[in-house]
């Protein structure tokens, strides 16, 4: 691919999908977000719009600029108005076979060949997405960071299939036209940052699970003992608690590592939809107005 990513598309709208949307639209790029369906693509517009309103009343936008970057989103529910794109993201929820699928069938309705097909899971092999295609030297894992308007990270994930140029498109991409710094990974389940970060939530888990110290405790300690911005649970209840649980139980499947494997408390919390920041209750409670 020569010519320089203009037309960007999007698939998922929820937080992670809104925030490389926004990114997106904000860099000047063309960009649709395809939903589930109309209901779905109505509230990602609605999230996008929340944080760009956010971003204004904040002082790190001005009014004219948030404006112009929801006019340049486009919000469908059908896959088959992504056809035109040059670049479409994957950020669906962090399932395989929910991936799998959305990949085969961007296969079929992204009509250039030369498009690349990025993924933004935290764990998933990215050679299993690929060969779901008929275009695996075209797919690759573009990780970005919650909240995506504000973390500079990306990390680029490469296949044993993934083009050099494919690799390069995306880089440049990624660092020239949102932005952000690019780091390279290979694909192995948790990349870079969560092979490292992920056993660190998991043993901060495990110590509020057995009673060791309280949820408060914990993160108090880290913030204020080691200047974390963030303690560790608060950290989990931000990433979503059933996104943790996946990339653990993704990182045990393939490394079989005890501190990968997720704590029974983390499992039960997931099972009874306290999921953290986004359904108002995890390790803390929130205010989900």
């Amino acid at each position: 691919m020569n010519a320089r990513i203009q037309r960007v598309g999007v698939v998922g709208g929820g937080q992670m999908g809104a925030g490389i949307a926004e990114v997106c639209a904000r860099a000047g790029l063309d960009t649709v977000i395809c939903e589930a369906d109309a209901t779905a693509a109505r509230a990602a517009r609605e999230r996008v719009a929340t944080s760009l309103e956010r971003a204004v009343q904040r002082g790190k936008l001005d009014r004219i600029s948030a404006e112009d970057a929801l006019a340049r989103l486009v919000f469908t529910g059908s896959l088959d108005d992504l056809a035109d794109r040059q670049l479409v993201v994957e950020a669906v929820v962090e399932n395989t076979d929910a991936k799998t699928e959305i990949f085969a069938a961007l296969d079929k309705s992204v009509e250039d060949p030369e498009a690349i097909l990025a993924t933004n899971t935290s764990s998933i092999p990215i050679m299993r997405l690929g060969m779901a295609t008929h275009r695996a030297d075209r797919v690759v894992g573009l990780h970005f960071f919650n909240p995506v308007p504000v973390l500079p990270l990306v990390e680029i994930v490469t296949s044993l299939h993934t083009a050099p140029e494919t690799v390069t498109a995306v880089e440049e991409f990624a660092r020239d036209t949102l932005g952000k710094t690019a780091i390279r990974s290979q694909d192995r389940a948790g990349f870079v940052v969560n092979a490292l970060l992920i056993p660190y939530l998991l043993s901060a888990i495990r110590m509020a699970e057995s009673g060791f110290a309280t949820a408060a405790d914990v993160d108090a300690g880290m913030e204020l003992g080691c200047a974390h911005p963030m303690g560790p649970l608060k950290l989990a209840d931000l990433i979503g608690l059933d996104t943790v649980a996946a990339i653990a139980e993704s990182l045990y499947d393939e490394f079989k590592e005890p501190l990968y494997a997720p704590p029974p408390l983390l499992q039960r919390m997931v099972q009874a939809g306290l999921h953290g920041r986004k359904t108002g209750r995890g390790f803390h409670i929130y205010d989900r107005g």
